[in-house]
C-alpha cells in the first residue's frame, strides 16, 4: 500500500512540475515553449482530468502568441523594408503549423466551465503564397545583384545562400538553379597543390601519389577545391606546398646479444639397488627407478636487425594574389624497422620456451630506402590530413 501511495504522489509531483514549467514559459512570454509542452502532454491523453491545466494554458498561450505574431507582421509590413519579408513569411508559416498541431486534438473539453477550449483559427494560405512570391522575387533580385556587383568571393557565397533558400521555399523559380551554380563556382577558393623535394633522397612515386590524393582525405569543405594537377582554365587563389626538407635513413644494423643459460634437467633414470646389490622392488613387486638429473648449458644468440627513417617537411599556404605566405606548419614523421631472430650453441633444453620460439625465426632482407621513406610517409599523410582539414582560408 505504501508503494502504491508513493507512486501516486510521485506522479502528481511530476505532473505539477510540468504544469509549473509550462506556466512559467507562458508568463515569461515564451508562448511557443508553453504550447509545445501543453500539446505534448495533451497528445498523450487529452481527456485526463489531470491535464485540464494544460488545456487552459494552451488556450491562453495560443491566443497571446497569435496576437503578438500578427502585430509583429503588421509592423514589419508598415516598415516597408523588403528585407523583412523572410520574417513575415516564417511567421505566417509558424502560425499555420501551430494550428495544424492543435487541430487533431480538438475538441479539448474544459470540464469545470462546461465548454470546449476556443482557438480562433485563421486561413493563412493566401498570405503565405503571396508573401512567398514577394520573398522569392526579393531573394532572386538581391542574389542577382550580389553576383553582378561582387567584389569578393564572400559576395558570391552570400548570393549562393540566397538562391539556395529561394529554391527551398520555391523550387524551380526562374533560372535560380543555374545562377546558384554559377555563384558557387565563383565563390570557391581554388588551391593548387605542389610537392617539392630539397633532399638527396628519392621520394617514392606511390608516396607522392598518396600524399596528393585528396579524395582519400575526407575533406568536407564546400567552398574549397584542391587540385594536385592544376587546370589551365582556372585562376588559382592559393598554393599549398609540401616541402620535403630532409630525409635521414640510418645504416642497416645487426646487433648481437649472447645469453648463457643453464638448467638441471632429467636425463634418463637408474634403478635403486638394495643392500645386496639387487634391484629394489616396491610393494607391488615393480622395479624402483629414480630420475637421473643433469646440468645442461646453452649459449643463446639474439640478433636484432634495425633500420630507421626520419622525414622533416613543411607545409605552407601562399596567397597567389599577393604572393605572400599566409600560414606554414612543420611536419615530421619517422619509421623504425626492427626484426629479431636467434641461434644457439649447446643443449636447447636449458632455454625457456620464449627463447626456443625465437630459434624458429630467421633473418630477413632489410627494407629498401624507398620502402623506408614510404612507410615514414604514411604517418606524414595523417598529419597532413589534419592540417588541411583545420586550415581555413577565409
Amino acid at each position: 500500500m505504501k508503494k502504491f501511495l508513493l507512486f501516486i504522489t510521485t506522479g502528481v509531483l511530476i505532473s505539477c512540475g510540468g504544469v509549473k514549467k509550462t506556466q512559467e514559459a507562458l508568463n515569461s512570454g515564451n508562448y511557443q515553449l508553453a504550447m509545445n509542452k501543453a500539446i505534448k502532454n495533451l497528445r498523450d491523453n487529452k481527456t485526463k482530468k489531470g491535464n485540464q491545466e494544460y488545456v487552459l494554458l494552451l488556450e491562453e498561450a495560443f491566443a497571446k502568441n497569435q496576437q503578438r505574431e500578427l502585430e509583429q507582421i503588421n509592423f514589419l509590413k508598415k516598415d516597408g523594408n523588403p528585407a523583412n519579408l523572410e520574417k513575415i513569411y516564417n511567421s505566417y508559416v509558424s502560425l499555420r503549423n501551430l494550428q495544424n498541431q492543435i487541430k487533431p486534438l480538438l475538441p479539448l473539453p474544459i470540464y469545470d466551465e462546461n465548454r470546449n477550449a476556443s482557438f480562433q483559427f485563421k486561413d493563412y494560405a493566401n498570405a503565405i503564397v503571396n508573401t512567398k512570391e514577394e520573398l522569392a522575387n526579393y531573394l532572386y533580385d538581391n542574389a542577382v545583384q550580389l553576383s553582378k556587383n561582387a567584389v569578393n568571393k564572400q559576395d558570391y557565397r552570400a548570393a549562393y545562400e540566397d538562391f539556395a533558400y529561394l529554391l527551398k521555399i520555391n523550387p524551380g523559380f526562374k533560372d535560380a538553379t543555374k545562377r546558384m551554380e554559377e555563384a558557387r563556382l565563383q565563390g570557391q577558393d581554388y588551391v593548387k597543390v605542389a610537392l617539392y623535394n630539397a633532399t638527396e633522397q628519392i621520394i617514392p612515386q606511390r608516396l607522392e601519389d598518396a600524399l596528393l590524393d585528396f579524395n582519400t582525405y575526407g575533406i568536407n569543405d564546400f567552398w574549397t577545391q584542391y587540385h594536385a594537377n592544376p587546370l589551365d582554365n582556372i585562376n588559382y587563389d592559393y598554393e599549398m606546398a609540401l616541402d620535403f626538407q630532409n630525409i635521414f635513413i640510418s645504416p642497416e644494423q645487426v646487433t648481437e646479444k649472447q645469453l648463457v643459460k643453464e638448467k638441471i634437467v632429467k636425463d634418463g633414470f637408474e634403478y635403486v639397488l638394495d643392500k645386496n646389490g639387487n634391484v629394489a622392488k616396491d610393494s607391488l613387486g615393480n622395479d624402483i627407478k629414480v630420475d637421473k638429473l643433469k646440468t645442461v648449458r646453452c649459449d643463446f644468440y639474439r640478433f636484432t636487425q634495425s633500420k630507421t627513417a626520419e622525414i622533416g617537411a613543411k607545409i605552407s599556404f601562399t596567397d597567389l594574389k599577393t604572393n605572400q605566405v599566409i600560414n606554414s606548419y612543420p611536419l615530421s614523421s619517422g619509421f623504425a624497422f626492427e626484426h629479431v631472430y636467434a641461434s644457439h650453441s649447446g643443449d636447447k633444453r636449458a632455454l625457456e620456451q620464449d627463447l626456443i620460439n625465437l630459434l624458429a625465426v630467421k633473418s630477413v632482407p632489410f627494407p629498401s630506402n624507398e620502402q623506408m621513406v614510404f612507410d615514414a610517409g604514411e604517418d606524414l599523410k595523417l598529419r597532413l590530413k589534419e592540417i588541411v582539414k583545420k586550415h581555413q582560408f577565409n
